[in-house]
């Protein structure tokens, strides 16, 4: 495993341990096993400058959750090429399970 690769993994580890939130995957995935893709992790993008993570949110309030995975994902890019860049992370969807209230 490579350093982006073992980075990249870390970092979704980081968010599907926050409870409402879950890495943003594409839509479409394969029905059979024949592309060696890493699905979840094609929701970090790398950069020098900015580390891009796209999440979904699977419970409102937004602020707690984002807060929660910033404070878990930062650490992983300590002592890495990625520590002095910008964090961002990036709401694609809500879930609208979400929105429904008892």
């Amino acid at each position: 495993m490579t350093g982006t690769a073992a980075a990249v993994e870390k970092i979704l580890s980081a968010v599907n341990s926050v409870a409402g939130l879950r890495p943003a995957t594409p839509i479409a995935q394969p029905s059979g096993a024949w592309l060696p893709w890493d699905w979840e992790g094609m929701a970090v993008d790398l950069g020098a400058d900015v580390v891009q993570v796209r999440v979904i949110a699977l419970r409102l309030p937004l602020r707690p959750l984002l807060e929660q995975a910033s404070e878990l994902v930062r650490p992983v890019l300590d002592g890495t090429p990625w520590a002095r860049a910008k964090l961002r992370l990036v709401v694609t969807d809500i879930d609208g399970a979400a929105f429904d209230r008892e």
